[in-house]
């Protein structure tokens, strides 16, 4: 019993890095275009996610061995290798992706809790500064008295939370199984009215599941982890076990939608719209279940987000990441007020989010082609060369990046 109590144990940690990679792509942005793309659509871009997620694990286990190979995490290598201002321009788009989704993500949260404990009480809910001022504090706490592994930990709690009450309210409504799978094959809908944009939504359901800002942080957690080429096996597991279950959960979320408001005729363009809606449908059950998730998902992304700038400094200068320096500290407290911008001030947090978006795609091909490059330089690979299955996966990687950021480029400049 020890053994394999040991063993289990073993198995937790190994696949934290990964718990992390969920917990940061599915927060309440991904729920909200998953939710539209279930409404609008049924299950028909369930391709859409299968191959974001298949291509998120491409670059996720070409980022992972750059960093074992050199030693060193991805904003450093790229500075070496390319110069300081095409780095840096990196950088600052993923700040900007970074204040964008924690301003967004909070006041959709708010919201959400708004309209729910309204619903439930008759009366005005919960404020939403209320709401959003009790999540940032909670998550500062969790950053002030932890270390990295209890921030792992705290995040795979969240993120097992959030599973459970996706998939949870999905079982209750989801569309037959025949339905999903005629998802996977390929197809652009044909949209049904003049404010449906099928191509716009398809870049920004990508543009949520692979994320730079994701395959930054990848970086530094393998760090972390200590991994060698001898751990090559357990990068690969621990990326497979992390897009596969991120394909599950976003799979439950547009089920959600699509075994309930996509039967009725019924868009949605926000989160907020499934509370609305949901519970005449599936009742309260399904509706808590969903809320839940959203809150989860919330807090989930947050947490890493707070902590984003302190890893790319650290991360560009090759220092080592002490998250209890002031500076840091500040500058996490700075990134988590940003949260409360839309409770206090107002202002439309899912556009905040959807023109956020747009900043992943647009510089996924820079990234795709520059960790190409630097895993087949032979003064990194050494005796590690890239197989053919990897240069074939980074390679296709690439074209479909390219493709999402033409997507991403119409999308931002259409207002869709």
């Amino acid at each position: 019993m020890p053994a394999s109590s040991s063993r289990l144990r073993r198995f937790i940690l190994s696949i934290l890095p990964g718990v992390f990679m969920i917990g940061y792509v599915i927060g309440t942005g991904s729920v909200t275009s998953m939710a539209s793309a279930g409404a609008s659509y049924g299950m028909s871009l369930t391709w859409t996610l299968a191959l974001a997620s298949l291509f998120t694990h491409i670059m996720v286990v070409a980022l992972s061995r750059l960093t074992i190979l050199t030693g060193q995490t991805t904003l450093h290598v790229f500075r070496n290798a390319f110069g300081a201002p095409v780095t840096i321009f990196i950088m600052l788009s993923l700040a900007t992706t970074q204040l964008s989704s924690i301003t967004g993500v909070m006041g959709i949260a708010s919201d959400v809790m708004r309209e729910w404990t309204s619903q439930i009480s008759g009366g005005a809910g919960i404020p939403t500064i209320a709401t959003a001022a009790a999540g940032t504090v909670l998550l500062l706490g969790l950053y002030w008295v932890g270390r990295h592994q209890f921030f792992l930990r705290a995040l795979a709690s969240l993120v097992a939370l959030m599973g459970v009450a996706f998939v949870f309210t999905a079982i209750l409504v989801a569309p037959d199984f025949g339905t999903i799978i005629s998802g996977l094959v390929p197809s652009v809908p044909t949209p049904t009215d003049p404010s449906q944009n099928p191509s716009g939504l398809i870049a920004a359901m990508v543009g949520t599941t692979m994320a730079s800002v994701v395959l930054i942080t990848r970086s530094v957690l393998v760090q972390e982890k200590g991994w060698t080429m001898d751990d090559y096996s357990e990068v690969v597991r621990d990326s497979a076990f992390a897009m596969t279950l991120l394909f599950v959960i976003n799979s439950a979320i547009m089920a959600c939608a699509a075994g309930t408001l996509f039967l009725e005729g019924r868009a949605v363009e926000q989160a907020i719209d499934m509370v609305r809606t949901l519970e005449p449908l599936a009742g309260p059950l399904a509706v808590a279940g969903f809320v839940l998730g959203i809150l989860a998902a919330a807090l989930s992304s947050l947490f890493p987000n707070y902590l984003l700038g302190p890893w790319m400094i650290s991360d560009y200068l090759g220092q080592e990441r002490d998250m209890s320096r002031p500076t840091f500290r500040v500058m996490v407290v700075v990134a988590a007020l940003f949260g409360l911008i839309v409770p206090l001030f107002g202002g439309g947090p899912v556009q905040i989010m959807l023109k956020s978006q747009t900043v992943s795609p647009l510089i996924m091909p820079l990234m795709v082609a520059f960790t190409w490059i630097l895993i087949s330089r032979p003064s990194i690979a050494k005796n590690h060369p890239p197989s053919l299955l990897l240069h074939v996966g980074m390679g296709i990687t690439l074209a479909f990046s390219l493709y999402t950021a033409s997507l991403a480029m119409i999308g931002f400049f259409q207002g869709g």
